[in-house]
């Protein structure tokens, strides 16, 4: 009894407030609104670093995990595919969207799907057949609420990366030289409001593919991704490279070109673009003071990127 009337005086006599604060659980961190957007032919049966973050950025294995394959003409194979790879890599909730057509974008489960998702995923194929399905419905606008405020990560390889652009390019060859109005445009996601993407870059020769868009387009920065390369894009924060290849950045905003005096597919004169290349396996936080290794207008292109565009809602 006395070692009992002890202890009970001794848990009164704690600081007032100090029982509470350790009965209450504590929040877990809020997750940070990433873009992870792959150049295409991402490695999907050996390391899959690319999947394996992923994974990480949209809660780990219990993450909800959804894939969206509109863009692909061979939707079922292409979600086996992802459904094995990751699985194998431990993901526990993952699904493959029932967003096939544009009625489906319309459908509550859709919906409800991708409000609660933790992370989506979209596949390759034709970004304008994907952007067909999506624009102007309620499930681009709750993947947009999904990302802006419940911070889910939003993956795309190939075509899913094309769309993640407010201007992106739907289709266009690989030109040997900047040419004029060589390359269609079209209306995007607009989850990256700042630039405009294109895919394997380098393995399939596009640097000038993407110099053509930015002559008639300099207010975009240009974002070229290698394949089996991801650039991640954490809102307002910073960017980092991952996979085995390389980003080319282009910043034309200070450029000076004679678009406007041309005949469609005359070459192009596009003077003082600045261009980076920014391999896997770096980091760069613009937020905070730049190094003294970057070179004048970097910081200010990199803070342009990360800085997040309007909810469509």
């Amino acid at each position: 009894m006395l070692l009992a009337a002890l202890s009970a005086a001794s848990m009164s006599s704690s600081p007032p407030g100090l029982a509470q604060a350790q009965a209450q659980p504590q929040t877990p961190p809020q997750p940070t609104a990433r873009l992870l957007i792959v150049g295409g032919a991402e490695d999907r049966q050996q390391d899959r670093v690319i999947l394996r973050k992923f994974i990480e950025y949209a809660g780990g294995p219990m993450a909800r995990i959804r894939l969206i394959t509109a863009a692909s003409s061979v939707p079922e194979a292409v979600g086996h595919s992802y459904r094995q790879a990751f699985g194998d890599l431990g993901a526990q909730n993952f699904e493959v969207l029932p967003l096939q057509e544009r009625e489906n974008a319309f459908e509550p489960q859709v919906l409800e799907q991708l409000q609660l998702a933790d992370g989506v995923f979209m596949s390759g194929g034709d970004q304008s057949r994907l952007m067909a399905t999506l624009w102007e419905t309620p499930a681009l606008h709750a993947l947009h609420q999904a990302f802006h405020f419940r911070n889910c990560c939003v993956g795309g390889t190939s075509a899913g990366a094309a769309v993640m652009s407010r201007h992106m390019i739907a289709q266009g060859p690989a030109l040997l030289r900047p040419s004029k109005d060589a390359v269609a445009t079209d209306i995007g996601l607009g989850l990256l409001p700042s630039a405009i993407v294109d895919q394997h870059f380098s393995e399939r020769r596009r640097l000038a593919r993407l110099l053509s868009v930015l002559a008639q387009r300099p207010d975009l920065l240009g974002v070229g991704i290698d394949e089996d390369t991801a650039l991640v894009v954490e809102r307002g924060q910073a960017i980092e490279v991952i996979g085995q290849g390389t980003v080319t950045l282009l910043d034309p905003s200070r450029a000076v070109s004679n678009f406007d005096d041309l005949q469609a597919n005359e070459q192009i004169e596009l003077l003082g673009v600045m261009m980076h290349t920014l391999p896997a396996g770096h980091r760069y936080t613009p937020q905070v003071r730049p190094p003294r290794h970057w070179p004048p207008g970097l910081h200010a292109a990199l803070q342009r990127l990360v800085r997040p565009g309007p909810v469509r809602a």
